[in-house]
This record gives C-alpha cells, structure tokens and sequence, in this order.
C-alpha cells in the first residue's frame, strides 16, 4: 500500500504541484507541548526547489505556531491528499526553515514564486523544507471534494498594510511572538525586508 521515495521528481512531484491544498504538521520537543497542524493553500505559493527541497511562503496570520517549533527544532512534515482523482496521500517528512525577510537568501527564493503577489499577503517568510522521508499511501478513505477557487479573503484583508501596520497586527496576537508553549515565534518588530 505504502511506498517510500528518494526524491520528489516525476509524477510524485506533478501530483504535489498540482494541489490546492496541503498541510504542515509541528511540535515543540516538549512531551506535554502543543502539536500543530496547519492548512495551507493560495495557488502559487508552494515551489518544489529540487528533488529533495520545497519551500512554501508563510503569510500573516494570527499564530506562528509553525516558525517558533522550525525554530526551536526544525521537525516538519507536509502532506497532499488526492481530493479528485485517483486516491493518493504524500507525506514528506523533514527538517524546515523559516527564512525571514532580512535573510540575505529572501529574495532569491521569492523568485521561485512568479504566480502568486507575496505583497498581497503579509509576508512573513519563506519556510523551506529539505526532505528526510518522503512516503506516498492510498488515500482510500480520503472524500472526493470539488475545488472551486482561492478565496479572496487573506489578499483582501493584509494587502492594505504596510511594515508598520503588520507590526502593530502581530503584537497585538497573544500567539505571533511567542508559541501556545512559550517558545520564541516570529521576530518582532518584522526585519525589513531585503526585496
């Protein structure tokens, strides 16, 4: 049923690109800290770099949950479920790292990102994701769901601040700075970004 791979490249790399959705699943070492699992979407947002690295721009948002457990140990996996088609699940488990915008490497990732306005989203960083596993399963029992659209919400909503209101958002959610744990998250004040 299950496979393992030693790269992302032909069709396991065609059925991950062609995803609207995926999700990132964290935790910090701590055995009584707070697991976490994120969906993540908006088409042009995630790039296969290689045959073992992806990266995926990390936009505003009211937890940082994500960067403080990158940063703390840098545990990662990413999953795609087949919501068309024939059934399939990937996971690919790793190490991550978010990549802030005063990283000298910032701008040249976001060039791996032509589809999609990062400005539009209150960037935060890049996450890139270097593979250890990479596992595909049958997905069976996954439901058959019709994607429709991007929503416009998250554009509409953070493409009308600037550094300085991003700011002022960030500080003002109990969980941007620091994790549900207590552990360092997003830099703040944002770096300047270097683009």
């Amino acid at each position: 049923m299950g496979k393992t791979y030693e790269r992302l490249d032909g069709r396991l790399r065609a059925f991950i690109e062609e995803q609207p959705v995926f999700f990132t699943a964290t935790a910090p070492l701590s055995a009584d800290g707070t697991v976490n699992l994120s969906p993540k979407g908006l088409k042009g947002s995630f790039a296969v770099l290689d045959d073992l690295t992806v990266a995926y721009l990390d936009f505003a948002g009211s937890n940082a949950e994500t960067i403080a457990h990158l940063r703390e140990n840098g545990r990662i996996t990413l999953m795609w479920c087949a919501f068309q088609g024939p059934p399939n699940i990937v996971r690919v488990h790793g190490r991550g790292e978010p990549v802030f915008r005063d990283d000298p490497r910032f701008a040249g990732l976001l060039t791996r990102f032509p589809g999609i306005d990062p400005s539009l989203h209150g960037l935060r960083a890049v996450v890139v994701v270097t593979a250890e596993l990479i596992r595909d399963t049958c997905g069976y029992a996954v439901p058959l769901m019709a994607y429709e659209a991007d929503r416009d919400l998250h554009g509409k909503r953070f493409a009308r601040e600037d550094d300085a209101s991003l700011n002022a958002y960030f500080t003002k959610k109990e969980h941007v700075a620091t994790s549900l744990d207590g552990l360092p998250g997003l830099p703040l004040p944002l770096p300047p970004s270097t683009v």
